[in-house]
């Protein structure tokens, strides 16, 4: 497993959706996910907990990779690369 500061070194877009409630989360992963080549990851900082459902689930149905997540002083950290 890839620790945080190799995730770091991967990231192409970082998004910080840190005060905004659902959807805006998940829709900056999208937007984000969108300007990515096939291959590229993107970091996503997140506080609405409603995320974690919300941008796991987009990763499985988008075919999407859910490299990691945390959860550090109730921040949502997601790395994701794009398929």
């Amino acid at each position: 497993m890839l620790n945080t500061a190799e995730l770091d070194r991967q990231v192409s877009i970082r998004v910080d959706a840190s005060g905004e409630h659902c959807p805006m989360p998940l829709l900056k992963t999208k937007r984000a996910l969108n300007q990515l080549a096939s291959g590229q990851s993107v970091c996503v900082i997140s506080t609405d907990s409603g995320s974690v459902r919300d941008i796991k689930a987009y990763a499985k149905q988008s075919g999407n990779e859910l490299l990691a997540f945390f959860e550090e002083n109730l921040n949502y950290i997601f790395y994701l690369k794009k398929a």
